[in-house]
């Protein structure tokens, strides 16, 4: 076996449903984690996706932040979920500045332009955990050390194998690929696949394996993003938000099987949680 092979663990409930998020009979809203999704436009669905899939898990708010065009179309569709329009980058910067704001997803849906690339870097001048998605990694194709030289052990990057290309070097070695790439980026990275592998900037790395073919659907990596940023929110650390989000992911699928798609996902996570809370007692 490959050596870098040799190091990876199964990911299975075992590692992280210790640390899953709990709930106490003083919790509120605030307690519970304030988890913000950066929404694209004109294509505003993914952030949609992302926002319901961190409410699902257990996120206390959930808000999105979108470009003041798009607010109609975003605020007629959802309801629990907050919708904050901005108008300039500045504008940008002072909303995602709240202090109370625990987490963030950017890339559903962005668009791969400067202005992802700035509103990347934006959020993470603020140290906080970012989950990184889609367009808000493409974005940087033509820079990869431009993002890595300002990601934190609190990130967690979650491409597709072409999206991982642009950014880093892929062997044969999936497994010893991804974990070159979380050292070299000095974040979490999950790379999707029937086999998702994710890896640690120390060399930590998970394999998961219970993900159903049902999962290959447009949005369904949108929700993923969502689920680990809902996690972190509310105090996972990085790494085992990105298993534990992976797996209740997977389960959720196999929940629904045949006929699938993304927006059925979100509304799934609470049965997975509850079968995962009544385990652990």
């Amino acid at each position: 076996m490959d050596k870098s092979n040799s190091s990876s663990i199964e990911n299975t409930p075992q590692l992280w449903q210790h640390l899953l998020p709990t709930i106490s009979a003083d919790s509120n809203k605030y307690t519970r984690g304030h988890t913000m999704i950066v929404g694209g436009y004109p294509i505003t669905g993914a952030a949609r996706l992302s926002a319901m899939a961190a409410a699902r898990v257990g996120s206390g708010l959930v808000s999105l932040l979108v470009p003041e065009v798009a607010l109609p179309i975003y605020a007629s569709a959802v309801t629990s979920i907050m919708v904050k329009p901005y108008s300039s980058i500045d504008a940008f910067k002072t909303l995602v500045a709240e202090p109370r704001i625990n987490s963030f997803v950017i890339g559903p849906g962005a668009g791969v332009n400067e202005q992802t690339t700035q509103q990347t870097l934006s959020l993470l001048a603020l140290s906080k955990p970012v989950a990184i998605d889609a367009d808000a990694l493409t974005a940087f194709k033509g820079d990869p050390e431009m993002l890595f030289a300002k990601l934190k052990a609190n990130c967690v990057l979650t491409p597709h194998e072409g999206e991982f290309c642009r950014l880093f070097e892929r062997s044969d070695d999936r497994v010893a690929s991804v974990q070159l790439a979380a050292k070299k980026s000095n974040a979490i990275v999950l790379l999707k696949g029937h086999e998702t592998v994710i890896a640690a900037p120390d060399g930590t790395t998970i394999i998961n394996k219970n993900a159903p073919a049902y999962l290959a659907t447009g949005g369904s990596g949108d929700v993923l993003a969502g689920l680990i940023a809902g996690l972190m929110a509310q105090g996972m650390p990085a790494l085992y938000a990105t298993a534990a989000a992976t797996w209740i992911h997977a389960e959720a699928a196999k929940l629904f099987g045949l006929g699938l798609i993304a927006e059925d996902l979100p509304a799934l996570v609470p049965t997975v949680l509850k079968q995962l809370d009544s385990t652990s007692h």
